[in-house]
């Protein structure tokens, strides 16, 4: 990863960096991330010294065909996690079960607390299973991450990425070792988050959107389906009256 593709990523992108000195040299810390972009989890483990291992949504793995096959072995290559999210209590069962198995290797673990990307560049509700039961079970500190035009790189329908520089900001470390024990209080998984989250708007800048990015994609789709629905009944309507 970091020589195949990290470093022509830092030669064509020249990514900038601030607060690169809170990340440790060693030992497990988790990095919390906003989400803007696919290439999210090609940046940041670019400038970094060390391996920072993600979870990956399992179709990455088992899509068939040559360019399934490739991009399995892509993922793979980079130790990539797979992740079967068909089910959202498995899903958040496995992400906290690779997590808490990174971490016990004494390595960097990747996560996004939005669980999916951004769909217009906002900072959404973190979902408070994955991350703070991580945090909570190992008593790993947490780095809040922000992913800083990541999103205007390569924008949907967009074949050929616009070369720009996009940034990464990274917190100080954030350690939740009061709660120790509690990973299965939800209110404290829900404050736990939170502050995660507020620290990444801070480095960010983005608004935040009290609700989950999974529930805007769902209102998205469902405005876009009603616009175009609208479209034909009034291009029928033309038609009749013409």
């Amino acid at each position: 990863m970091k020589v195949t593709i990290g470093g022509p990523l830092k030669v064509a992108f020249r990514p900038w960096v601030e607060g690169l000195e809170n990340i440790p040299a060693e030992g497990p810390a988790i990095l919390a991330s906003n989400h803007l972009s696919f290439s999210d989890s090609f940046f940041l483990p670019a400038v970094l010294d060390r391996k920072v291992t993600f979870i990956a949504k399992a179709e990455y793995f088992t899509t068939p065909g040559v360019k399934g096959r490739l991009t399995a072995a892509f993922f793979k290559g980079v130790g990539q996690l797979p992740v079967d999210r068909s089910g959202a209590r498995g899903a958040g069962e496995a992400a906290v079960k690779s997590g808490i198995e990174v971490l016990e290797r004494g390595e960097l673990f990747g996560i996004y607390p939005e669980g999916t990307r951004s769909p217009d560049g906002r900072l959404y509700r973190g979902k408070p299973g994955g991350l703070a039961r991580v945090a909570l079970a190992t008593g790993a500190p947490v780095i809040p991450v922000a992913m800083i035009d990541t999103e205007k790189i390569q924008p949907p329908g967009k074949v050929m990425p616009k070369l720009m520089r996009p940034g990464i900001r990274i917190g100080e470390p954030l350690d939740f070792s009061r709660y120790q024990g509690m990973e299965h209080d939800r209110f404290v998984l829900r404050a736990v988050t939170d502050e995660v989250m507020y620290e990444i708007m801070k480095l960010s800048g983005q608004e935040y959107v009290d609700m989950y990015a999974t529930a805007a994609k769902r209102q998205i789709a469902e405005a876009a389906k009603a616009e175009k629905e609208q479209a034909k009944n009034e291009k029928e309507q033309a038609k009749k009256t013409q």
